[in-house]
Order: C-alpha cells, then sequence, then structure tokens
C-alpha cells in the first residue's frame, strides 16, 4: 500500500527542504534496476538513490571502489526509466571527482545527461570543496556524505562508528556547516553517534539523512536489499530486516525445481 501524499507529481529537492521545514521525516532507499525501482517509488518513498552499493550489492565486490562511473550510468538509467515520483540521487564513484574539480564536473555532467538524473552525491568535506564547489557552479544539485565514507575505507581501515572523538566529530560538524554553505542540498551522516547526529541536524538547515546514525537525523536510508532480507549476511546493528525474501525466494525456486523434476511443471492448462 502506498501511503505517499498524491498531490505531488515529482519530489524536488525544494520538497525534501520544506519536509524538514515542517519537520516531516524523509524516507530513502537505495534502488539499482527497473523493476525494484519501479516498486520502491510506487510504495512513496520520497528519494531514491543510486549508490555505488552496487559494487557490493549487484557485483559482489568487497568495497565500492571497482565500480565505474560508466557503470553507474547503466544502474541509474535503469532506475530513472522506473521512476515517476521519487527524487533520484546518483553516486560519483570513487576515482570519479576526488582530487580533480574539473573532473568531477565532466563526471557529474554525463551522470545527469546521460541517465537522467536528478542530483549527485559524493562522500567527503573540505577536501573535496573545490569538485562540490564546480558541481554546483553547472547548476547540478549535490548531496553530501559525512561520516564514514565508504570510498575510503583503506584509509580508515574498518568500517566501524566514526567521530566519537571529540575532533574528528567537531570537523564532522564544520564540514556539515561547509556543504550547506556552498549550497548542497542535504547530507547523509552515516554511521556516527546519534547525539552527534541531533546536533548537526539542528545546525544546520539543510535536510540530514541518516544511516546507522540514530533517530535524530531529517530522514533514513537504507540499502534496499537488506531491508528486504535479500542479503543475509550483512547484520549491522542499524539494520531493520522488513521482510525474508531470501528465504522466500529460495523456498520458490526449491518448490519450482521438485516441480519440474517430478513432471509436474507444466501441466497441461500451461501448455499450448
Amino acid at each position: 500500500m502506498s501511503i505517499h501524499t498524491p498531490d505531488i507529481k515529482r519530489v524536488t529537492t525544494h520538497i525534501i527542504q520544506e519536509m524538514k521545514t515542517r519537520g516531516e521525516k524523509i524516507s530513502c532507499l537505495t534502488a539499482y534496476d527497473y523493476s525494484m525501482a519501479g516498486i520502491v517509488d510506487a510504495a512513496g518513498v520520497e528519494l531514491i538513490l543510486v549508490g555505488d552499493s552496487a559494487s557490493n550489492v549487484m557485483a559482489g565486490h568487497e568495497t565500492t571502489l571497482p565500480i565505474t562511473i560508466d557503470q553507474m550510468i547503466y544502474h541509474a538509467t535503469s532506475v530513472v526509466r522506473a521512476v515517476k515520483r521519487a527524487l533520484v540521487v546518483v553516486d560519483l564513484p570513487f576515482g570519479s571527482y576526488q582530487g580533480n574539480s574539473r573532473e568531477a564536473l565532466n563526471s557529474a555532467i554525463r551522470i545527469m545527461k546521460e541517465s537522467g538524473a536528478h542530483a549527485v552525491k559524493l562522500e567527503g568535506g573540505l577536501e573535496i570543496k573545490d569538485s562540490i564547489t564546480r558541481i554546483l557552479s553547472a547548476g547540478v544539485p549535490v548531496m553530501g556524505h559525512l561520516g564514514l565514507t565508504p570510498q575510503s575505507i583503506y584509509k580508515f581501515g574498518t568500517y566501524t562508528v566514526r567521530a566519537k572523538q571529540e575532533a574528528e566529530a567537531q570537523k564532522l560538524l564544520e564540514d556539515a556547516q561547509m556543504l550547506e554553505e556552498v549550497g548542497c542540498f542535504s547530507v547523509v551522516l552515516e554511521k556516527i553517534p546519534s547525539k552527534l547526529t541531533k546536533q548537526v541536524s539542528e545546525t544546520v538547515t539543510i535536510p540530514t539523512i541518516g544511516i546507522g546514525a540514530g533517530p535524530h537525523a531529517d530522514g533514513q536510508i537504507l540499502v534496499l536489499h537488506d531491508l528486504l532480507g535479500i542479503n543475509k549476511a550483512f547484520k549491522p546493528r542499524f539494520l531493520r530486516r522488513y521482510a525474508d525474501l531470501n528465504g522466500v525466494m529460495t523456498d520458490a525456486i526449491s518448490n519450482y525445481i521438485q516441480d519440474v523434476k517430478g513432471k509436474s511443471f507444466p501441466n497441461e492448462q500451461e501448455s499450448y
């Protein structure tokens, strides 16, 4: 059953901002293909992220680093074809924006032109300010991403909670303020202490979207395959599973195999 507001034909960055202003929580999920994106959009989420987590979920890589911009455009194009209402944001993959603002702009323009997406997301704070500013100067909406930034996994060496120490927490707060000042329309806060999320959300006027960051963010995002219980190996503390599709799918496939081997599929009604 869809619970979205029927009079909103297309969610925009302006609507996301209005939701924060009136205290309405923002629902976000990932999607990587046409079929799943259509279901997610029809259910009523406000924002769909075509995440570089496709590197893990769809391609089976250990990290998000291997996915290319061409692959991100492929996934984004598939999602955009299905979506009629949600705001579609696409991750700029590792190596497509760090350290070179001109390359960052070219990457963002490629994604926007070739996929039809509505915004891009970049990981990092002050160190990528030039890239963000250059992308924004071209009129491309940008979502920031602070806290645990998976593209920097080899720098951190772990997926543990970030910004527990005062110095790192202060830098994150300053980075969030910088992202607002340069013009980002929102910021993802990943795997940081709940009290820091509260502080950031109350300090900046742009919406904060949390994942593993407690209840005080202006919205929440999860990886769709984790929420649906398709990926059973991933069991972080912050994940709430709303279904066990792994079990449902396994049972369905097992029943199909039995019917084929038992010669009960196809039957006369299923034949021409």
